[in-house]
Formats: C-alpha cells, sequence, structure tokens
C-alpha cells in the first residue's frame, strides 16, 4: 500500500477526532485544519529525536494555538516518542500524559505549556531570541554547536491578543531569522465567523513589524506547504509569517468550515461520515503499520543527534573551557563564583549598613554578582533608571544586534514575561526583567505561566508600595503583593533591607523549578540589626530580627519591607510601657510557609496569641499568621496623591498605631 501525504495527514485528523470523542472534551477543528502543515513540518524538516527530547540541538515546536493540543499529542505519538496509543485514549483524563492543553514537564517532547492564547507565540520569540543569543556567545569559524529553528503554529486568537503585537515587534527588531511562525487562518473563532472583530490585515501588519510574509498559502497542498518554509530557511535577517488558508474541521462533511467543530466532539454520526469521507476504514484508534513507518522519526532523530554529538566533541576538544561553560549553562547550574559573589554582597551590606531603597540594594546586588552570573539577561520595559536593573558592564541587545545581555523592552511588560518564560524554556540563560510593581497586572498571566511550568525567571518590581509617594492611587500597589502570592508556586520578596534583597538574589539564582519577584521599595530603608543567625533564617522566609528583652516576648510584631523599621520602632515604646514583644520579619510569606512546622513555632510560637502584622498593603492574608483575634494594619482602599511620610501617617502606618491596636487586644 502506497502512502500518500493525504493518508498521512489524515491520520492526525482520525486521532483527534477519536480522542476528543472519547473524552466528549476538546477541540478537534484546528487539528483537523493544520493536519497537512504539521505534517509536512515535522516529516521534511523538524529537527528532533523521539528518544532524547531534551537534546539541546534540536528544533522548537510551539503550539501557540493550545487548545489543539491533539494535533501536537498525535505527533509525538506517531513520530515515536514516549506517548502510546493508550495515552492518548487517555486524553484530558486524571494524571494523564495528555491533558486538556499542552503542558512543559508533562509530556516528553512539549516545549512550552500554551493555552492562554498569544503567549505560546511570545514563548517562540524568547527561544529564538536564546538561540541566536547563545550561538553569539558560543559558535566559533567551523564548530556551530547552536543552530536551530523555532516553529510556531498559532491562530486568529493569538494574534488579537495584545502580547503578539509586544513580541511579535521585538522579533521584528530583534532580525530573528530562525523564528518561522504557521498563521492559521480558518477565519473562525467560538462564536463564529471572524469577519465582524478581526478585520487586520495580518500580512501588513507583520510586514510593519519588520518580518518576511508569505502570504495566501494553501493550508492542505504539501507542495505550497514546503516552498514556503524553504523560502522561509532562506531568510538572513528577518523572522517568517506564514499566512496559511485552511478549512477548520477539514474533512468532516457538516461541521468543517463552521464554529461547531472549534471546542466539541464532532460525535459518532459526524466521525463516521467524516472517515468515509477521507477514505479512512481503521476503528477507533487503530493505526496502519504503514502509517507509523512513514511517520517514525526515531533512526533520523538519532543519526541528526549523533551528528551534532560528534560536532560538539570537536568543539569541545578546540575549545575546552567554552564547552564545560556551555554545558553548565544549560543544566542551569549557578557557577561556583556565584556563592562567592553573593557572600560578599551580604558582608559587605551588614559591614556597611547603608541605608538605601531596596531597589537600590538590588541594583548593587546585580553589579556585584553579574561577572559570576554570564547566563544573566536582564532588562526593563522601559523603566531602567527606575528598577536599577542594568549593571555597568552590561551589553544592550539592539536593532539586528544580538551580542549582548540586556534588553531594552520598551513598554511591553507582559511581552517581556512572557519573552523571558521562552527564553529561560530554551535554556542557557537567567533572565530577570523590571517594571513597577503596579504593571505586574500587565505581566500577570505570564508570571502565573512561569510558577505553572516550575522555570527560573526573576520579576523586579520596584515601587512596591504608597511609598512611592506623589504618583498617586494609579501607580502605587495596593492588592498587588498579596494577588501575587495567591499564585501557587511563586516565591514574592518584600526584602526590608539590603541583607535581604541579597538573599532573595541568592534564593531567586539557586531555585531551578519556582520563579521569584522581588517587590522594592522607592524610598530610603535602614539596615536591621542583623547576626549570622538572622542572615541564616532569613534564607528561610521568616525570622525573628529582634526578640524582647530577656526572650520573654508576650507579643509578636510580624511586617515585611518598609513596615519592619515602624515595627522595630513600636517594639521599643511597647517595651518602654511594659509590654515586651518578638518583630519578625518576614520577607517571603512562600517560603516560611514550606519550612518545617518546627522552625515555624520557634518563629511564631502558638502559645504566644496577641499578634499585629503591618504591611503597606491589602490586609487578608495575614489573618493566617495573627488569627482572628489578631490586628493587621494594612491598606484595604486605593492610596493618594502626596508624599510618603505624609500618606503613611494618614492610613496609620504610626508607632503610636501600632501602639494602641496592640495593646486593645
Amino acid at each position: 500500500m502506497t502512502v500518500t501525504r493525504t493518508d498521512l495527514a489524515n491520520a492526525i485528523r482520525v486521532l483527534t477526532m477519536d480522542a476528543v470523542e472519547k473524552a466528549n472534551s476538546g477541540h478537534p477543528g484546528m487539528p483537523m485544519g493544520m493536519a497537512d502543515i504539521a505534517e509536512v513540518l515535522w516529516n521534511d524538516f523538524l529537527q528532533h529525536n523521539p528518544a532524547n527530547p531534551h537534546w539541546s540541538g534540536r528544533d522548537r515546536f510551539i503550539l501557540s494555538n493550545g487548545h489543539g493540543s491533539m494535533l501536537q499529542y498525535a505527533l509525538l505519538h506517531l513520530t515515536g516518542y514516549d506517548l502510546s496509543i493508550d495515552d492518548l485514549q487517555q486524553f484530558r483524563q486524571w494524571h494523564s500524559k495528555t491533558p486538556g492543553h499542552p503542558e512543559y514537564r508533562d509530556t516528553p517532547g512539549v516545549e512550552t505549556t500554551t493555552g492562554p492564547l498569544g503567549q505560546g507565540l511570545a514563548n517562540g520569540v524568547g527561544m529564538a531570541l536564546a538561540e541566536r543569543m547563545l550561538a553569539a556567545q558560543f559558535n566559533r569559524p567551523d564548530h556551530e554547536i547552536v543552530n536551530n529553528h523555532t516553529y510556531v503554529f498559532l491562530g486568529d486568537g493569538c494574534l488579537m491578543e495584545g502580547v503578539s503585537h509586544e513580541a511579535c515587534s521585538l522579533a521584528g527588531v530583534w532580525g530573528l531569522n530562525k523564528l518561522i511562525c504557521f498563521y492559521d487562518d480558518n477565519n473562525i473563532s467560538i462564536d463564529g465567523h471572524v469577519d465582524d472583530w478581526f478585520g487586520d490585515d495580518t500580512p501588513a501588519r507583520f510586514e510593519a513589524y519588520g518580518w518576511h510574509v508569505i502570504p495566501h498559502v494553501d493550508g492542505h497542498d504539501p507542495e505550497a506547504i514546503k516552498k514556503a518554509i524553504h523560502s522561509a530557511h532562506k531568510q538572513t535577517a528577518k523572522p517568517t509569517l506564514i499566512c496559511c488558508k485552511t478549512v477548520i474541521g477539514h474533512g468532516s462533511p457538516n461541521k468543517a468550515g463552521t464554529h461547531d467543530v472549534h471546542g466539541a466532539a464532532l460525535g459518532a454520526e459526524e466521525i463516521a461520515l467524516t472517515r468515509k469521507n477521507l477514505g479512512w476504514s481503521g476503528a477507533a484508534f487503530e493505526i496502519p503499520e504503514s502509517i507509523y513507518h512513514a511517520y517514525n522519526a526515531k533512526a533520523k532523530g538519532a543519526a541528526a543527534e549523533g551528528a551534532w554529538k560528534e560536532k560538539f566533541a570537536k568543539y569541545k576538544a578546540n575549545f575546552p573551557k567554552e564547552a564545560a561553560e556551555f554545558e553548565r549553562r544549560l543544566a542551569g547550574e549557578p557557577s561556583a563564583d556565584f556563592d562567592k559573589a553573593i557572600a560578599k554582597m551580604i558582608s559587605d551590606f551588614r559591614k556597611d549598613a547603608p541605608k538605601i531603597a531596596t531597589r537600590v540594594a538590588s541594583g548593587k546586588t546585580i553589579q556585584g554578582i553579574a561577572a559570576s552570573l554570564p547566563e544573566f539577561l536582564g532588562g526593563s520595559a522601559d523603566l531602567t533608571p527606575s528598577n536599577n536593573t542594568r549593571w555597568k558592564e552590561a551589553i544592550d541587545i539592539g536593532k539586528h544586534r544580538l551580542m549582548g545581555n540586556y534588553i531594552h523592552y520598551g513598554v511591553r511588560e507582559f511581552g517581556m514575561s512572557a519573552i523571558m518564560n521562552g527564553v529561560s524554556l530554551y535554556g542557557g540563560f537567567l533572565p530577570f526583567g523590571g517594571t513597577f510593581l503596579i504593571f505586574s497586572d500587565y505581566s500577570r498571566n505570564a508570571i502565573r505561566m512561569s510558577a505553572l511550568m516550575g522555570i527560573r525567571v526573576v520579576y523586579v518590581m520596584t515601587h512596591d508600595s504608597i511609598g512611592l509617594g506623589e504618583d498617586g492611587p494609579t501607580h502605587q500597589p495596593v492588592e498587588q503583593v498579596n494577588s501575587l502570592r495567591l499564585i501557587p508556586n511563586l516565591h514574592v520578596w518584600r526584602p526590608a533591607d539590603a541583607v535581604e534583597t541579597a538573599v532573595a538574589w541568592e534564593s531567586a539564582v539557586k531555585l531551578a523549578r519556582t520563579p521569584s519577584l522581588l517587590a522594592l521599595s522607592r524610598q530610603n530603608l535602614p539596615a536591621l540589626p542583623h547576626t549570622d543567625e538572622t542572615v541564616a533564617h532569613a534564607r528561610r522566609g521568616g525570622y525573628v530580627i529582634k526578640d524582647a528583652e530577656g526572650g520573654k516576648a508576650k507579643g509578636i510584631l510580624i511586617a515585611t519591607g518598609s513596615e519592619v523599621e515602624l515595627a522595630l520602632a513600636a517594639q521599643a515604646k511597647l517595651a518602654e510601657q511594659g509590654h515586651p514583644v518578638r518583630v519578625v520579619s518576614m520577607p517571603c510569606m512562600e517560603l516560611f510557609a514550606a519550612q518545617d512546622t518546627a522552625y515555624q513555632e520557634s518563629v511564631l510560637p502558638t502559645s504566644i496569641s496577641k499578634r499585629v502584622a503591618i504591611e503597606a498593603g491589602t490586609t487578608g492574608l495575614w489573618y493566617k499568621y495573627v488569627g482572628l483575634h489578631g490586628a493587621v494594619i494594612g491598606i484595604d482602599h486605593f492610596g493618594a496623591s502626596a508624599p510618603a511620610p505624609i500618606l503613611f501617617e494618614k492610613f496609620g502606618f504610626t508607632v503610636d498605631n501600632v501602639v494602641v491596636r496592640f495593646q486593645s487586644l
């Protein structure tokens, strides 16, 4: 039996129909519409090895329109990844390897978690950027060890999302020629035909970004698709958008081209009709061996990886130092020099006891550790002087200039965050980016995706409270810190001085599977009375910064950031009045919550029930530690425009108010 390209594409279609039908849940339309494009790309162009999904020389494939996840699962199964037909039959089921949307770490061969539309595209920009930068840093004449493409499938929804504009604009500026995107132009979204809400001239839009655009490609013509990809490969200075005209649900006699096939099972009757229409006689989940044989990429993948390994062995022989550094960076392991550098920063901060803003302390820390972290890739969303994210020796990345380590993202907080996720996923870099904490709302879904995927990204968020003063409530974070604390697997640090800031950076660099967010002050904060013990305990997220005289505390004041200074002053006044209290600094609530019960009890003894928490933000989360009968001094309303000292006084952040609230318990 001769297997045609149409047969190969139809295998994707029937597996998609069957899996969605069995689950009675899913999105069959897009996989059925993009099956021909996928078959050509995966069989004729994609460099990958099913036996080793983590081979660094592989091409990256991203399904930005992740609702069509069965397209990717079918491809992974057919080409030989560790994804069985039984796994496909468990589509969207408990603890299966085939969740509703592609999830990083859950499924071999999935490069990033997608589903929130547009972010996969932005991740692809980040991966393509990382590839070009890593190539610039490590490739040598006749020794090219970094050279891969990033392929992205995307749909109308991805292009409607604003993050696509932010990321694709930058991709054009940077000239990411190894980025090739396939636009599934099927004119359908959940609500129906998109003409009434999506009238963009997409080719003109991307040409304006500086992309190479190939319009009007028949997404069901393998030869036209091949020709477009060959054209994209010839680009030396531009990313490519291939605009593929497709029919959603291609092959379904009654539902193709309609929104009915977008997000619902076809139903047994329509599946039978579709099988007949496609000329497919097999039963559900039954794939002929001839199809498996045609798709199997194991031998080709092993050969490709083997050739790369030979190339890397020659590179290693000629450039042993660079090869060792390349391997270290891809493994995500901080250098031995980092431990020395961060220890020196902590020691110097203790010795000098500077009264500085924690954003300034962060900038000094970055300056002090940057030389030990060549993987650092810093940046800011047009707030570099305010965020203090650029170190003196940093080299700016710019228009078609990728031999650097600092990115001016422009006013693109969401794009910055999603691109950093892609950079981190690619490997070899530790990305961090800055903006004002209030604008974390723009970045929030990308921050959530960092946490969901468990990747190392650092968010440097300054101007952390009403302490920024005159800019007023539009710029004063009130609910942001606590709302960010609600995101699982995100460490939110609100340090109280320079030492705690350096400790936060130490944690952020060393955490391989947890992103970190540093909420930093605009105003100067005094140095805390640190000892070796307090520094060690600061690494545990919460600790006793100053105990009551004689250690016989009758109450506890818990604070973060700029309010630790206030708690210490209130402690002194309460002591004068015969109320000995302990002061606890809790720079990272999530890290403290992860400590063993014995340590938590040593910091917050259950025998001491009189507790007041103090933080210039919303109060709700603090009742976990003060109890229903404790008190929280915070802000459950928006701020105001005035100098910071006036705001703190008017909103109750005074020694006298802390004393009164404590005495009322």
